[in-house]
């Protein structure tokens, strides 16, 4: 047998989970209709200060880029600063990308859309993921990844935004509510009725009521 990869579970190195953690779960899929990249952080026991803080920043950068209403044409590498601006505000910040290039049934990282300085200029119809994060050598990482549609944004002259396409709730248990504008607390409920009306009747429909009551929680204003 080939030797067992260092991202491998063994029994040398595999240990046991507690709720005394943050998990970091990167998920995703190739479908027929489309890729996913989705990533979330969660906590379920009792999260420290710091570590409630900084996912909570980690989430408004996630909600500042995702909401950003900018002029078309507008290179990725110009508007990405607004998803590190609150963990810059405390002095905090994130050694990665913000986001990628999506393919449609092809790479989940997909040239050459993104917010790098060489990526191309932003156009309606490219998904792209959004992903800040927040990371402690040999404590604990934090990443909040979505993926976006460039989208026309309602506004009289042509302007561009996102809207963003995944749809799994955030962990409740790590949000810092006192540090969110009315804004972005109006964005987050916007974003759970959406999850609400597109994913609950899906579970509905496949009778998965547990899970269906566990999003109705995960998704209350």
């Amino acid at each position: 047998d080939p030797p067992l990869s260092p991202l491998s579970p063994s029994n040398g190195s595999s240990r046991n989970l507690s709720v005394d953690e943050m998990y970091l779960s990167d998920t995703g899929g190739q479908y027929l209709d489309g890729t996913t990249d989705i990533t979330r952080t969660v906590h379920w026991g009792v999260p420290t200060p710091l570590q409630k803080e900084a996912y909570t920043r980690v989430l408004m950068g996630n909600i500042d880029l995702s909401r950003l209403v900018f002029p078309p044409n507008t290179a990725g590498g110009t508007v990405e600063s607004f998803a590190r601006r609150a963990l810059w505000d405390v002095g905090l910040n994130y050694g990665h990308g913000t986001g990628h290039g999506i393919g449609n049934f092809l790479s989940v990282h997909e040239w050459p859309v993104g917010f790098q300085s060489n990526n191309v200029p932003l156009v309606a119809g490219m998904f792209t993921s959004i992903e800040p994060g927040y990371y402690r050598d040999g404590e604990f990482g934090i990443r909040i990844e979505d993926v976006a549609l460039v989208v026309e944004a309602q506004t009289k002259k042509p302007f561009l935004t996102f809207e963003v396409v995944s749809l799994v709730p955030y962990d409740r248990n790590l949000i810092d509510l006192s540090l969110l504008s009315p804004e972005q607390i109006r964005y987050l409920n916007a974003y759970y009725e959406t999850i609400r009306a597109r994913v609950g009747p899906e579970l509905q429909r496949q009778r998965l009521e547990e899970e269906y009551r566990w999003l109705q929680r995960s998704t209350e204003p």
